[in-house]
């Protein structure tokens, strides 16, 4: 006799459309029914569709006042944007408001990414500690594999234009580099693991999705087949057996301290594991919810259709930020000149390293310009209440129930921004000319008015990382390449879904030619 788990595999490989069907019918009517039998305490609150344009018009109709929106199936999503109430969510306990439920909410991470990465998160710390403090010592590495990347992704013949599609590009590019540092050469240039990589980043999104659709009781059993863990985690692997049990070796024979020993996420990862956690398994799996933070996301979402909070590394989507970036550049020459001015002066004067990195503030400010312009998601620092709050307004927000903030909204106030809606590239830059200003506008710097990494103890722990290799990409593509736009193509704007796809137009392509 088949067990229950054997008949819903069956079941799903025959008329998996069907099932999905048939959880978003449950859905709905779970959804009506809750309607019907209980009164919201959320009714006192102002309505507004969930498109990035309609939080936006609710943040100006309701003048920065708490409203809400459809969020996760089941629920609304409770906006704010008033820096009062911001930093009070900033300052939320957890037990109260929970970032890590918020994420889990939308993404189902205890199935998407693995029930031991999502309970026990200890490679945040090292993102955090680890992987921040090395980047000056692994710089080199950084620059090499940018390089190398571009080239091998591009395929440029001598002088001649070349028409590619800029986000693969980019998601190619910040994969290898992000690998160099995971887990070194040559496994970082393995077409294979970076086609897995890439590949299991959407299916996490796609599996959080479908999840979704179906009653939390059901999430155990939908999680089994509809998640790309199991599979991802034995291709994964495959790549990193050989690698985990010869540096376990030398660590047997020689202790944690070895001659040569890598200076990667791998070996923080294998420094810091235990018990179970040491196995090839579930470093695998760590591993890949490492390049997930690193490639997607960054940010991740809290939901499918909302804008990323933060996760395990917060990540904000490295590759459509910095595409968003190169169109830009694309669309706007006159640009180049001044950029190309900052980055030969400040290499004259320190080479590529990292503390040339953080002279470069023109380059610093084109890419946070672009993040609060083109943004990847209208909301940010999201929280799910595991007990009932009260801000100190007195707006009250019920056990259950998710909070956001406006970000979108907010990095388009002229009120906060001259001029907000404009592209300014470099605003920020001119901004830290001003007496005690040049920290707070750096790209890494969280406040209220500034939200593309969150704020507070959970903004993204990875984001220094995140803007050294963006910056790096940007350098590089300013300094050995010309850029533009395909002849007669309208500059690509932001994409949007809903509240939470802003970023990268998906489709739109970049001309290249090497410099001469």
């Amino acid at each position: 006799m088949q067990s229950l788990a054997d008949n819903l595999k069956s079941f799903t490989e025959r008329a998996p459309l069907k099932l999905v069907t048939y959880g978003v019918a449950g859905l709905v009517g779970v959804t009506l029914l809750m309607k019907i039998t209980r009164k919201s305490a959320l009714d006192a609150f102002p309505t507004v569709g969930s498109s990035t344009s309609m939080i936006r018009a609710g943040y100006r109709q309701y003048g920065g006042k708490p409203f809400k929106i459809a969020g996760l199936p089941r629920q609304w999503l409770v906006v704010i944007s008033e820096p009062k109430l911001v930093e009070e969510l900033r300052k939320a306990p957890d037990e109260y408001m929970s970032f890590k439920e918020a994420s889990n909410e939308g993404l189902k991470l205890e199935y998407t990414l693995g029930y031991e990465t999502h309970h026990n998160p200890y490679h945040v710390p090292i993102i955090r500690s680890q992987l921040t403090r090395n980047l000056t010592a692994l710089y080199s590495e950084i620059r090499d594999e940018v390089i190398v990347a571009f080239e091998e992704t591009l395929q440029l013949n001598d002088h001649e234009w070349t028409t590619v599609p800029a986000l693969d590009t980019a998601m190619k590019v910040v994969c290898r580099t992000s690998n160099r540092l995971f887990v070194g050469l040559p496994l970082c240039r393995n077409a294979d693991w970076m086609n897995l990589n890439i590949e299991f980043t959407v299916d996490v999104m796609k599996g959080g999705l479908i999840i979704g659709m179906f009653p939390d009781f059901l999430a155990p059993l939908v999680g089994k087949f509809f998640t790309s863990v199991p599979t991802g985690t034995k291709r994964a692997e495959k790549h990193l057996r050989p690698i985990v049990e010869e540096r376990q070796r030398f660590i047997d024979e020689y202790g944690r301290e070895w001659a040569d020993k890598p200076n990667d996420m791998l070996a923080w990862l294998m420094d810091e594991a235990e018990d179970d956690e040491r196995s090839v398994r579930l470093l695998a799996q760590r591993l890949l919810a490492v390049n997930f933070s690193a490639i997607h996301a960054s940010p991740f979402y809290p939901s499918p259709i909302h804008a990323p909070s933060k996760s395990n590394a917060h990540a904000f989507l490295f590759h459509r930020s910095f595409t968003q970036a190169l169109y830009r550049l694309a669309a706007n020459p006159q640009y180049v000149q001044p950029l190309r001015e900052e980055i030969e002066a400040v290499v004259a004067e320190e080479g590529w390293s990292k503390i040339a990195m953080t002279k470069m503030r023109k380059v610093d400010s084109f890419l946070k310009e672009t993040q609060r312009c083109d943004g990847i998601g209208s909301l940010s620092m999201s929280r799910k209440a595991l007990k009932d709050f009260t801000f100190s307004d007195g707006t009250f927000i019920p056990k259950g129930t998710m909070v956001s903030v406006a970000s979108h909204a907010i990095h388009h106030d002229s009120g906060i921004y001259d001029d907000a809606d404009r592209f300014d590239p470099f605003r920020f830059a001119d901004l830290r000319t001003e007496d005690g200003e040049a920290m707070k506008h750096q790209m890494v710097s969280t406040n209220p008015d500034f939200l593309s990494f969150g704020h507070g103890r959970h903004a993204c722990p990875g984001r220094f990382f995140a803007a050294n290799e963006l910056k790096t990409m940007l350098a590089h593509v300013v300094m050995a390449y010309d850029v533009k736009l395909e002849d007669g193509a309208p500059g690509p704007g932001p994409f949007e879904f809903g509240s939470g796809m802003l970023g990268a137009n998906p489709t739109a392509k970049v001309m290249f030619r090497k410099r001469v």
